[in-house]
Formats: structure tokens, sequence, C-alpha cells
């Protein structure tokens, strides 16, 4: 009986391409559909030759995620957790060379739109915070019918084939048998997977960055991840990836305050979105594209129809040609954020899709979720579903929770009644309707990958290289800490094998954080390359050095000097910053004077972790007070801990001390000038990492 310690993989699986043949499985050990049907090949859709588009006939790709897909009710299978709001897109720039498509090619016009952030693995009632991908996705009402744009703030996944899609988010998931964990990767399912999918090396390396553990909604990036085509009126197409850049810059938080955020807030990047928006800070991102030929395509040392990689902007810039505001908060969560449904096929006349075998199953795999989700063919009349700029009408009729009252006889077409004086209905529109773009396909039908999807390191080679030194840091960490979580050795050792074709250094420093031996590198399907490094991929050094759209907390006692605690107050909100003043109780202090200040947060349930930075004014009967409490130790401990500016009364010394805050850059007496403190707030005080942490 021929078996495989690894069973249901293959030797270079993830699309090296090329034939190949294994040992006939047994009877009890061969994967089949669910009706029985022995499968040849479960790595794979079928597509129209090896770069082609997958096909509808595909019954193991159709039947493997529509079951995916209606696994859960009514939830959200992924991206269940999501907080979002309404808003507008404005074109700067035309793109009339390029598409027809009138939200491209209108310059400034005001197109409403809704847009949902959302974590990936975790259920409706996880927390906010874990490290995972944020779900980017974008519902544009134009005049043309609904454009929703469905990415991620990652511009890459895990997987090159949608086939393989469920098989991610299983292993993702809690784990089939106990249930747990809930909303992380740290477990052995998810390294199991990952280490026997050589494909997701380059997404995994973007997993363990700072880029999954977000300070804000506000301030994550966000991509369209597959490759699309814009088509101009001659049908003539180009190649695009769509890009969203944050105004207030990507950041993101430490690890260890992430984590404490987690138990502090589970709401914290949903109230602090919907905050923003209600206090009239309104996010903002600027909206970019990168243009490519067919032919400049072809002359990339990689292929664009692969989601596993990345298109440097040193290589191709991208071109930003509007920009997204949010301005308005959802007025009830079910009816809005809940229900509404993004479809990847919801897409105006000129763009269109590639063959991407990623989008090619999404475009079947959205619309089938939704069906189950929202439980009719019809949620698409759902007020945040439906088409706005424009009417929509056709000749589909009735279906559970049918909400349109139809009139005449015509639910046909074509049809003949407009010549009898009836109504005969809407018509097809050859010249300004949706039209595809002309493929030439010749190639035989197959399950088989591209040669071209077969580099699995190179990126991911990239992506690390890019990287500050800090950044570089915490990647290892992160790998440390989730495969520190893992039970099974041999996974780890899969794992750190597959890192060595990444970076000898990298591999070394995470086998170190677990006091392992190196294994022998994997054997690459091809020999990853060096490619030159991308700063444009790095967080740190690259977000603006600023107070606006962040949040300070100054920490109080009775007897503090109201007249410091106006200054600092004064100074960070004229930089655009939001203060939040903290109390030992919610009913705030008697400031020096006799004056009562309100609080906006208590001690105990307002940590500094909400914080970008923080300030403490106490009197000296209120430090003596404070230094009981481990609250207040945590509050100074904590802020030193994760980088943060300090501002701080002279009466306030004893706690720092306490707290083990020595001084530096960051830590700074509010005695002298509280516009002093401004300065080490606007950024983290990276100098201080090493002296508080040990880094893998």
């Amino acid at each position: 009986m021929a078996t495989s310690k690894a069973r249901g993989t293959r030797t270079g699986n993830s699309g090296e391409g090329g034939e190949i043949h294994q040992t006939a499985a047994a009877p009890d050990e061969r994967i089949t559909t669910n009706h029985g049907v022995p499968i040849s090949d479960n790595q794979n859709s079928l597509k129209a030759g090896r770069r082609g588009p997958t096909l509808l006939e595909d019954f193991v790709l159709r039947e493997k995620i529509q079951h995916f897909d209606h696994e859960r009710i009514p939830e959200r299978i992924v991206h269940a957790r999501g907080s979002a709001a309404h808003g507008f897109f404005e074109l700067t720039d035309s793109l009339a060379e390029f598409t027809r498509a009138k939200i491209l090619t209108e310059i400034g016009v005001k197109t409403e739109l809704f847009t949902r952030f959302s974590t990936v693995a975790g259920g409706a009632g996880s927390v906010d915070t874990p490290r995972d991908v944020r779900g980017f996705a974008v519902k544009f009402y134009t005049n043309e019918g609904n454009w929703d744009l469905v990415g991620n703030n990652i511009p890459v996944f895990f997987i090159q084939d949608a086939i393989k899609f469920p098989d991610l988010i299983h292993a993702v998931k809690m784990e089939a048998d106990r249930g747990y964990p809930q909303a992380a990767s740290a477990h052995d399912t998810f390294w199991d997977f990952i280490g026997l999918m050589p494909e997701s090396t380059h997404m995994i390396m973007w997993a363990m960055s700072d880029r999954t553990i977000p300070r804000s909604l506000r301030m994550i990036e966000g991509f369209g991840v597959n490759t699309f085509r814009l088509l101009n009126d001659k049908d003539e197409a180009t190649l695009v990836k769509f890009h969203w850049r944050p105004k207030l810059g990507t950041q993101s938080t430490c690890w260890d305050e992430a984590v404490k955020i987690a138990g502090a807030d589970p709401d914290y990047h949903r109230r602090d979105l919907h905050e923003a928006i209600a206090a009239g800070n309104f996010p903002e991102w600027e909206f970019g594209v990168q243009l490519l030929s067919q032919k400049q395509a072809d002359a990339l040392p990689f292929d664009i129809l692969d989601a596993t990689k990345v298109i440097p902007e040193e290589l191709v810039p991208i071109r930003f040609i509007g920009r997204m505001v949010l301005n308005r908060n959802p007025d009830n969560f079910f009816a809005e954020t809940e229900q509404v449904a993004f479809l990847p096929t919801n897409m105006p006349p000129g763009i269109d899709v590639s063959e991407d075998p990623l989008l090619q199953g999404r475009l079947f795999s959205y619309q089938d979720t939704q069906l189950s989700r929202l439980g009719t063919v019809n949620f698409h009349q759902i007020p945040v579903n439906r088409a706005k700029g424009c009417p929509f009408q056709n000749m589909q009729r009735d279906g559970q929770m049918q909400t349109q009252v139809f009139k005449g006889r015509a639910n046909y077409e074509p049809n003949s009644l407009s010549e009898a004086g009836e109504d005969g209905g809407p018509r097809e529109d050859p010249a300004g309707g949706f039209r595809t773009f002309t493929l030439p396909m010749e190639e035989a039908k197959v399950r088989l990958r591209s040669e071209s999807f077969a580099d699995h390191y190179s990126h991911a080679r990239l992506f690390f290289q890019s990287q500050t030194e800090i950044e570089q840091a915490h990647i290892a960490s992160a790998f440390v800490f989730e495969l520190s979580k893992v039970s099974l050795e041999h996974v780890r050792l899969r794992v750190l094998s597959n890192l060595l074709n990444v970076d000898e250094t990298l591999a070394r420093r995470v086998a170190d954080g677990m006091n392992m031996d190196l294994p022998k590198a994997s054997a690459p399907a091809v020999a990853p390359q060096d490619m030159k490094a991308s700063p444009a991929l790095r967080i740190v050094g690259k977000y603006p050095v600023t107070l606006k759209g962040r949040s300070v907390g100054i920490l109080v006692s009775d007897g503090a000097d109201g007249a410091v605690i106006d200054a600092v107050k004064k100074a960070v909100e004229a930089e655009g910053a939001s203060v939040k003043i903290v109390a030992p109780k919610i009913g705030g202090v008697a400031l020096k004077g006799g004056a009562r200040l309100k609080a906006d947060g208590q001690l105990a349930g307002t940590p500094s972790v909400m914080f970008d930075a923080v300030a403490i004014v106490v009197s000296t009967e209120g430090c003596a007070a404070l230094m009981k409490e481990g609250a207040a130790i945590d509050f100074a401990k904590d802020a030193f801990g994760h980088l943060k500016a300090i501002g701080f009364s002279p009466e306030a010394k004893p706690l720092l001390d306490k707290a083990g805050v020595v001084a530096d850059a960051g830590v700074v007496s509010l005695d002298n000038k509280a516009s002093l403190f401004l300065e080490p707030a606007r950024t983290r005080q990276w100098a201080r990492e090493p002296k508080v942490r040990t880094l893998a």
C-alpha cells in the first residue's frame, strides 16, 4: 500500500509546473468528491492552458468552494469581524487613455461608497487586534453600476490557486477537534499547512511583520491583491494593480501592546474608527494604480498573474489618481456593516479581470457565499448593496424576499411586446455595456500551474531584505512566538528549512529563539534570486512624523496643576491629536485650587496601551497614592516599554522610578514647556527598544 509522510501533498507541489507522477493511493486513502469520485489533483484548478482562465466545468473546484462557502450560517466564513463607514471617492487624474470606466475618467466627480475593514481568521465576536490580515473592501456606487474592489491590507496572498482557499482557512481557523484557538495563527494546523506550501512563504513574511498588528484601521494600506485589466474605448487592455495609501501613514503597534489592547478594549479598532469620524476627523486614502502593458508584464522576472508576487514600486511606480474620504458612520450596524455583500464580479464597463487563478475562483465564491449568508438571490436589493448611481433592471424575477413589484408581461428577452405598444423591458447594450477582454486561447485544458509560478522564495527574500533592522527583528520575533506555540517539532523544522531559502540570518535567529538546531534547507523548485531592495515595502521611517490622527492620554490625580494639564491638552490638540483624561476614578479629580476636572476614562479600564503617547500630571500626594496602584505603575511601565513618549510633572518622578522608566529623549519633564513633549510624541522611540525587550 502506497503511503506518504505528508498525506495530500506532492513533492514540489504548489505550482512548480510540469507533470507530477505519484504512486496510486489505496482506495481508503485517496481524496474524492462528496460523491466518491477520486480526485487526481487537489492543488490546481482546471484552466485553459497553464496561464489561462479557470473553466466553469471544473466541478472539483466548484464543489469544494461551494461546500466551504456554506460551512457557517449566517456569519461570514472569513472576514466575520468587520467595521465600516460611508464616504466618497473623487478622481483627480483621468485614466481615459486606458479605460472607459467613468469612475476612472471623470475628474472631480464624487462617487458615494461604503468601505468595510475586517480581520480574517476570527469570528464576529473576536477581538480587533490579533496578528491577522485585514480585509479592505470598497463598494463604489458608480453611475455605471456598483464596483466592488475587494482586497486586503497586504498586496499578496498565501496561495496561487483558489482551489486551496478552503484548505488555507481550515488550517488557520480553530482546530477541528478542540475548537481553539480563536483568531490566532499560532497553532499546529496553520503552520503545518504553511510548511507544506512553499508558495505561502512570501505572504507569511508579511503576516509576521508589523503590517498585521495595525495601530488603526485609519492607518492601513489597501491593495486589490489580484491583477486586473483596464479596457479603453478600443478594447485595448492595460494590466493594473490597485492601491490605497492612508494620508496618516501606515502605522502599527508593538506586539506586546497589541496583546494588551485586546484585553483592555476588544473593540479598539472599531471604536477608533467610529470616534474619529464622529469627531469630524475623516480618514482619507490616496488611490493609486500600477499600470503595465502586456509586453511590460512579460518582461518582468516574475508572473503578475501569481498572487504571491508583488510588483515593487521601484520597478513600476504607483500613479495616484484619486482619494477616498470616509465621512459618515453607519446608522445601523446589522443593516449595513453586517449585510453588505461584496462581489469581485461587480465591475463597470472598462474594468475586467485577469486569468489569475486565485481571482478566477473568487469570481464564483463570493456570489455563492452571499447566497448562503443572506439567504436569497435578492440580496442586491438590501439598501447597502443596491446600485445607487444608476437603475438596475433585468428579467430576473421572484425569489425569496423579493421586494420589487414588477409590472407588465415581459420577463424574458428577446421579446416583441414593444411592437404592440406594451413595455418590452430593458435590452442589451452592445456599445456601452460590459465587454470582456478578448483573450486568444488554443491550449489544452489542464490541472497544472505555469512554470512562471514556481519561484516561491525570491519575493519573500525581497520583502525581508527590504525591511529596516527594527522590522527584521520584529519579523524574527514573530516567527519565534508563533512557532513556539506549535507542539509538533517536525512542523517547526519544516518551516525553518523553508526560511533558509529566504534568508539564512533570519532562519538562524528564529532557530536560536527556540533553542533549536537548524535543519537543512528545503529544495526549492526554482532557486531564489536576489532582487534589488524596495524601501517602499517598509513601515518604519516611511510614515509621517506627526501627532495628527493620534491619541494622547493624560493621567491625573487630585491636587494636580490644571494649568499644566491645560497646556499639554492645547498643544496636543493643536497638532490634530485627541486627548483623554485618565483618573483613578471615573468621577474625575479636584485640581489644585479646587476646580473639578472630568475624566474620560478610569485608570484600571483605560491603560496606556490605548494611547500613542502619555503625560502624567499629578500632585505629590496623588503620586504617593498612585504608587500603591498596580494599574498606575503599569500605565507608566507599559508606555515606556511600548516605546511611547512620556511627559511628566516633577511630582510624578517617584512613580516613573518605581515603574522602571529611565530618562531618554522620549521622557520629557513638563516643568519647563509643555510643547517640548510634542517632538518625541510624534513617533515611537525606536532607539529605546533594545533596552526594554529581547528580540530574536
